[in-house]
């Protein structure tokens, strides 16, 4: 398949570039601002368990049927949720697309992976019965643009479903404004909006998908607090999840987006050591509000 943006799995792309310790996708070189080294892919493994776990162990929302057949993974990162949902609907043809290759070699039958833009023009000849992107807050400086690709590649009826969470972080209570946390939010405010792909679009999905053209748009909300301060069995346990990930991926979250505002690598290092602390501290009722939107594209007008 021959595609201006896509390519093998096969080829150079599978080399990384290293910067102040982690490593990043060569594919398109600075477009994705996150790491994808060893650290960060344990961290989107416990990104999945979050969302799995909050969405009442399920891999989506959307009300799709038995006919299912192309789906499409955007932004797919460590292939996990591709694989799971080719496993759910072996009669799926599943394909995840990232800039970094670290899907695992060995996938199901009916699951591939590619390498591939979603920023740019989508070139597939099928049409998808689904589109699923999880976690996409950091990765586009038009979001608004990848879900007009979405709706023009998906069949009549189909679906597409984003789950994300909303930046910045929330609170009960008073603003912690002088704890280091809360200060984090400001800056990779700040520095994404400096480069361009601002972390802060999630709040806009529902409106974007109703002006583009999708029907019955739904959004749901989940909670993640950042540690052990919620009550109940469940928000523990979410809490519990949440706030290893955030302290395994706190500093690749920081390092591109903060040096974004002059910081040094040293400078930002010796700065996220508080960010951890305040995520320790039960004190602090922060927590990330989820956001899961799903829309249906209308199926031609019978006269």
């Amino acid at each position: 398949m021959s595609r201006t943006s896509t390519t093998s799995l096969q080829s150079d792309v599978y080399k990384n570039v290293e910067e102040n310790g982690r490593t990043y996708h060569q594919y398109k070189q600075g477009k994705y601002n996150l790491p994808n080294d060893e650290m960060e892919r344990e961290r989107l493994e416990l990104q999945h368990t979050l969302f799995y776990i909050s969405l009442g162990e399920k891999l989506y929302l959307a009300p799709l049927g038995p006919n299912v057949y192309n789906v499409l993974d955007i932004a797919t990162g460590t292939g996990t949720w591709a694989i799971e949902f080719a496993n759910l609907f072996p009669s799926a043809q599943v394909l995840g697309t990232d800039l970094s290759p670290i899907q695992p070699e060995y996938v199901p039958p009916n699951c591939r992976f590619e390498i591939d833009d979603a920023e740019d023009e989508w070139p597939f000849a099928e049409k998808f019965d689904y589109i699923h992107g999880r976690a996409l807050l950091s990765c586009f400086k038009d979001p608004r643009a990848v879900l007009t690709s979405a709706f023009n590649s998906l069949a009549p009826g189909g679906y597409l479903e984003l789950q994300d969470g909303v930046c910045p972080f929330q609170y009960i209570g008073d603003l912690p404004v002088t704890s280091d946390f809360y200060r984090w939010n400001e800056l990779v405010v700040e520095g994404s909006t400096k480069i361009g792909r601002p972390w802060t679009n999630v709040v806009h999905y529902k409106r974007w998908m109703q002006e583009i053209g999708f029907e019955d748009v739904v959004e749901k909300s989940f909670y993640w607090p950042t540690n052990g301060w919620a009550k109940g069995r469940h928000y523990k346990q979410i809490g519990a999840l949440f706030q290893a990930d955030m302290l395994n991926g706190i500093e690749g979250m920081s390092l591109k987006i903060i040096g974004q505002l002059g910081w040094t690598p040293d400078a930002i290092r010796e700065f996220i050591v508080g960010v951890r602390k305040d995520l320790c501290d039960p004190s602090i009722t922060s927590y990330m509000n989820i956001r899961v939107v799903y829309g249906r594209k209308p199926s031609p007008v019978v006269v």
